[in-house]
Order: C-alpha cells, then sequence, then structure tokens
C-alpha cells in the first residue's frame, strides 16, 4: 500500500555527517532467538540508515566483530531497560528484554535524526512508569468521541481495520516508549460490546499481535453491564452468582481467543454508564468482581474514578462536582484488590485549562494509581488552537502531595515510588485520527510525541522534549527550531490568557466545548458554575463553602483555604472574588480579566507572524495546514475576548482602565 500519511517524527531524512554511518555497516545480535519484535527493530534500523547514510546493514553471525552488537544481558531494572556503550569503532545496545532493544534502537535513530553524535556515547535508560498508554475514545461506527484529527483508523462502518498505517501506528508509539493501548472508546456502547465476542475476536487477536511485535500490549474498555446486554441476564450486580458465572466463562474465552490482552478499562456509574451503585453495591465491589476473575490470566482492571453526580440542581450551592471523586473512592482506600488500578484524571473536574491536581493523589494511601490526561484538546483548542500540553503535565508531576515526608510528588505515587506498587502508570486520552498527519494540526503532534516521551522519562523537560520533536519533524535548522520553540512553549498560558481566568474554567459551548459561551453551562446539570453575580464570580470551596479545599493534606489545605494564600491561577475556583479584589500585581480582579484577554488576542496575532516567518522553511503542507489554524485561533481568540470582557462589564459596570472597546 502506498503510504499517503506522515511518518510523523519517524520522517528519516538524509545526514549530513556520514562519519556516523560507521556504525551501521555490520549487525550482530546476540541472545534474542527468533523474536518478531527483535525483527522489528532491525528492520528499523535497515529502514533508517538506508534513508540518512544510504547504508545497507550487513547481518552477523555470533562471535564474529561488528560495529553494530545488539545484546541480550542478565535482567535489571525494568521491562524497557537498555544501556548504549561506544567503543572504538562498534557500539553496542545492551538489554535485557526485547522492548529495551526496541526503545534503545529509537533512542539511536532519534540521536541521528537530530544530529547527534555517537562517540563516546555511555547512557542507561529505563522506564519510570510501568504502565504508559493511550486510551482511544475509537468509536466502532468510525466516528471519535472528542476527535479533531478525523475519523478512526481502527474502525469503520463496525469493522476492524489493519494495514500498513495500523503497523505505522505501532511504530509511532513504540518510538517514544508507550507499552498499552486501550483501542476503544470509554463510553462502550452498540458494538462495542461485541468485542469480546466472536463476532470480533479474529480480528481483535490479529491486531493484538500486531501490536505485540511492537512491545504494545492490547487492552479493551469494557461495558459493565454486558452480562445484560450480551449474556441475556437481568442483572450486572457483582454479588450475583450468576452475573460472576458469566464473567468467569467469558473471559476465559476473552483471553483464549486474544493474546497479548493486557485486561480492561471500564467506566462505571458515570455519566449514564452503568455499574455497581446500581444495585448498592461499591465501587470496590464492582471491580474487584472483575479483577478477582482476569487474575488468573495475568489480567488487570483499570477503573477510571470519573464519577459524579451529573443531574445537579445548579441552584444547589452544597453539592460540589470537584468533590465526587474523591468522597466516592476514598472510604474504599485498601479494599482493592491486588490488580485493580484506580485511574484518576489529573483534576478534579474534566481536563481544563487550569485546575489543581486531584486530592485522590496524597489522599488514596493504599490503592493503586494512575494519572489520566487529556492530548486531545477538548477544553484547550481542539487541535485548532495552538496549545502545547507538556508544561502543563510537568507541573502534574512534580506536585507535591505530602502524603509522606519525602517521595510524595504525583509523579512518585504514578511510578510505584511512594507505596511500592507493582500496578501503577499514566495514560492520556489520545488525539490521533485518519486525517494525513494523524493529529489534524501538524503543530498538534507534539503532544503526541510528548506524552509518550514524557510517561517514559519524567526527569525530560517541556523544552528538551519540544526541542527533541522539531528536530525529528521539522529539521535541525536554528531558525526553525527558535521559532517554533518561541511559539508553542507560552501556548498553553495563551490560550489560558484569551479564555477562562484564574482556573474557574468552563464558559465553553455547551456539548462542542469549543468557542465562548460564557453562560453555557451555567444554568446546567454538569456541576460546572463561575457562579458570577454583580459583585464577584468564583466557587466557593473554602471551609466557609462546599469544603473541597480542605480535602488535601497540609500545608496545602490551608494554602488554598486563604484568599491571601491561594495560588492566584486557582484563585476563582477556590473562592468568590470581588471585582475590585487586588491581585498581587496591584490590579483589581476585573482588570486581571480585561487585560488578560487582550493580550491573549496580540499574544496569537505574534504567533502567527512567528509562522509566516517560516514559509519556504516549512514543507508547504504543513505550512498551510497550521497557517489556516491560526486564522481560524485568532478569530477563536477575539469572540473570547470580546464576549467575556463584556459580559463581566455588564455584570460589574466596573469600566477599562485603559478605555478599550468592550461592548
Amino acid at each position: 500500500m502506498e503510504k499517503n500519511w506522515s511518518q510523523l517524527w519517524l520522517n528519516y531524512r538524509k545526514s549530513e555527517d556520514s562519519s556516523q554511518k560507521k556504525y551501521f555497516e555490520s549487525l550482530e545480535v546476540r541472545g534474542f532467538g527468533e523474536s518478531k519484535i527483535i525483527a522489528n527493530a532491525v528492520a528499523e534500523l535497515e529502514l533508517a540508515t538506508k534513508a540518512m547514510f544510504g547504508v545497507t546493514i550487513q547481518q552477523k553471525k555470533p562471535d564474529q566483530t561488528a560495529t553494530l552488537c545488539i545484546e541480550k544481558v542478565d535482567p535489571e531494572g525494568k521491562d524497557g531497560t537498555y544501556e548504549l556503550i561506544q567503543k572504538g569503532h562498534q557500539l553496542s545496545l545492551q538489554a535485557a528484554t526485547e522492548r529495551g532493544v526496541l526503545y534503545g534502537v529509537f533512542h539511536i535513530l532519534r540521536l541521528l535524526s537530530m544530529g547527534k553524535r555517537l562517540d563516546s556515547i555511555r547512557l542507561k535508560k529505563e522506564p519510570q512508569n510501568p504502565l504508559r498508554m493511550y486510551n482511544h475514545w475509537d468509536n466502532m461506527t468510525g466516528d471519535i468521541e472528542r476527535g479533531y484529527s478525523g475519523n478512526s483508523f481502527f474502525f469503520v462502518n463496525n469493522e476492524i481495520v489493519i494495514d500498513e498505517r495500523t503497523r505505522d501506528y505501532a511504530r509511532f508509539m513504540a518510538s517514544i516508549g508507550m507499552n498499552g493501548i486501550v483501542i476503544n472508546n470509554v463510553n462502550v456502547k452498540q458494538c462495542a460490546s461485541l468485542l469480546i465476542t466472536d463476532r470480533y475476536f479474529d480480528k481483535v487477536a490479529e491486531l493484538s499481535r500486531l501490536f505485540g511485535e511492537y512491545g504494545l500490549t492490547l487492552y479493551l474498555s469494557l461495558n459493565y453491564a454486558s452480562p445484560i446486554e450480551i449474556g441475556g441476564l437481568d442483572s450486572a450486580d457483582p454479588f450475583d452468582q450468576r452475573v460472576i458465572g458469566w464473567w468467569e466463562t467469558k473471559m476465559e474465552e476473552i483471553f483464549r481467543r486474544i493474546p497479548n490482552l493486557g485486561g480492561f478499562l471500564v467506566k462505571a456509574d458515570s455519566e449514564g454508564r452503568p455499574g455497581p451503585f446500581t444495585y448498592g453495591r461499591t465501587q470496590a465491589d464492582g471491580a474487584n468482581m472483575l479483577a478477582d476473575i482476569v487474575k488468573p490470566y495475568g489480567g488487570i482492571i483499570i477503573w477510571r474514578c470519573f464519577v459524579y453526580n451529573c443531574t445537579q440542581d445548579w441552584r444547589d450551592y452544597k453539592t460540589d462536582r470537584a468533590r465526587a471523586g474523591y468522597d466516592n473512592f476514598i472510604e474504599m482506600d485498601g479494599d482493592y484488590h491486588e490488580n485493580v488500578i484506580l485511574q484518576i484524571k489529573n483534576g478534579p473536574m474534566d481536563f481544563q485549562i487550569r485546575e489543581p491536581i486531584s486530592p485522590l493523589f496524597g489522599g488514596l494511601q493504599k490503592t493503586n494509581q494512575m494519572l489520566e490526561v487529556q492530548i486531545a484538546q477538548e477544553y484547550t483548542g481542539h487541535q485548532i488552537d495552538i496549545c502545547y500540553l507538556i508544561p502543563m503535565f510537568k507541573e502534574i508531576l512534580e506536585f507535591d502531595t505530602y502524603m509522606r515526608e519525602k517521595n510524595s510528588k504525583v509523579k512518585d505515587i504514578i511510578s510505584g515510588r511512594t507505596l511500592g506498587n507493582r500496578y501503577t502508570g499514566i495514560a492520556a486520552v489520545i488525539n490521533t485520527g485518519n486525517d494525513l498527519n494523524w493529529t489534524g494540526n501538524v503543530l498538534a503532534a507534539a503532544n503526541l510525541y510528548g506524552f509518550g516521551r514524557l510517561a517514559f522519562d519524567m526527569e525530560l523537560s517541556a523544552e528538551e522534549i519540544l526541542e527533541e520533536w522539531v528536530a525529528l519533524t521539522f529539521g535541525t535548522e536554528e531558525r526553525v527550531m527558535q521559532t517554533i520553540k518561541e511559539m508553542l512553549l507560552p501556548s498553553r498560558e495563551i490560550y489560558e490568557k484569551y479564555t477562562s481566568p484564574l482556573g474557574i474554567g468552563w464558559m465553553v459551548t455547551p456539548n462542542v466545548h469549543y468557542g465562548c459561551s460564557v453562560d453555557g453551562y451555567e444554568y446546567s446539570r454538569w456541576g460546572t458554575y463561575h457562579r458570577a453575580d454583580h459583585f464577584g464570580m468564583g466557587v466557593d470551596r473554602s471551609h466557609n463553602g462546599t469544603g473541597y479545599a480542605l480535602l488535601y493534606n497540609e500545608p496545602n489545605a490551608s494554602m488554598y483555604d486563604k484568599p491571601e494564600t491561594c495560588p492566584e491561577e486557582l484563585l476563582l475556583f477556590f473562592h468568590h472574588i470581588a471585582y475590585d479584589y487586588r491581585l498581587k500585581s496591584g490590579k483589581t480582579l476585573i482588570q486581571h480579566i480585561y487585560d488578560t484577554h487582550f493580550e491573549g488576542v496580540e499574544a496569537v496575532e505574534k504567533l502567527i507572524t512567528a509562522w509566516e516567518s517560516l514559509k519556504g522553511l516549512i514543507p508547504e503542507a504543513d505550512y498551510e495546514n497550521a497557517r489556516e489554524r491560526l486564522d481560524r485561533q485568532l478569530y477563536n481568540a477575539r469572540e473570547w475576548r470580546d464576549q467575556v470582557n463584556s459580559y463581566f462589564y455588564r455584570k460589574s459596570a466596573i469600566p477599562d482602565e485603559k478605555g478599550r472597546a468592550i461592548y
């Protein structure tokens, strides 16, 4: 099949440094035997070195000197650990597992593509998170929930598609160190419920085998009500012996028919999805029932903590959606079985541009935990507006929960360092589709690449990751590198400036979640309120309000509880603040709102000017793709500025000190 889609960061370019090709004249593989993963690692080496250096690697037999040696060593460190050592004219890649070889090969090719030299290299890398996953929200009909890059490349018209694009996808995922993929939407409906039946077993097994050839483990989103919807029972009660028996029979069939299956992701009792609450059971009851059944097959249950009342009365000031995840799960800490992982969104609400860390991190002390973030830009610009999310993810990982005297940051908890857990990790809702460039906006691929690299190595900085991505995607020309860095590194703050201020969130067009609608969710059932009146705005989550601030460990609880100590970027999330309240800058709250929204639009105009300076230095299709989306971003930013500023001017009757146009 002719490939008419982007090769993203694996678009190997001819190298100007021919001296590096000496390491790829001959290859010897020691100790791994026949293996699809090793074969694919070698194939990637051959593809890349042919493109970069015009070299065809000659494979050597054991015990012969080769310029590149891939060698199995005694197990040390985590699965996927590798070591690169250069001595004389030989480059050695040592690993204990096949995944380590694959990751090591891609590390070599990453360095070469960035123009780095291999001379005198000596490094050892190991993945910091046991599970590094992407969660697809693809529907079997072919559409993608919250997808902004076209339709699914896994599913078309309720059928599973496996072709060369599928293999390229697996290559991309392996190259950034991912080891788990959930292929279907967490909202499991209609034909997706049948993925665990004979109708789809053969195709799912084929896809799982393909993933396995690149070190990826397949996971499926599971319909908790399957015993009813496909089993013919009248209950999904986890204590019902008929239900348990049905799942036991079904899981034996699933794991027998699908190789390389890691387990299941479950969304239960949330936004209309069925779950154990229906039967008066706890979340632990539901998760443990499934976990016990999959345990003999080495399976795990990943249980999402996105559980809240989505039929809230907007008149109710006591019920607080932000509390829901904590309140629904904290009492069961320690009740979950060994092979259950709670997957927790980074914030207590829903992937906003700014919100505090979920207090479940630091609250749960006896339970396996995974962090869930979103690189599909549901609330951060739909992959139309530029929003480089890796700086946000770094902030999340570095947040100190104070659950221990040391090693209590979010990154410590999800890596297993804090509690010694075996089952921990990090997942992201993915931003890919069948667009030719995979991510809709070519610049949004920085988030796809960046999350994988950060999941593998949480010590990398957002700038280091961005430099890698720019070099691999567009080349190493200094002007291109600097311009794109200057555009993407502040892009999250730019988006925040022209959208929702100081942690309040939302204000988006309902259902679509793109574009401004200040009161769009203000009188809805979803619990997403800004509570603006003519005196001020914000939600009181202090001890005087919903008490949410006190769910954190000290000193975080006291810090958030008082306006004067609360970080200002989260001020309106935790407090209802008067418009004339003075921030640390000396500005009033209302003036801050006016100023930041004007500044946000001006910053987008500068983004356009910066991108235009790269015309001729960026492939034409990529240039035009991002240029068109920047025009749409500018329109969006202007609408946000004018609607937000006008709304709060009309609420407060306080004019802009600078006399700018407000309607």
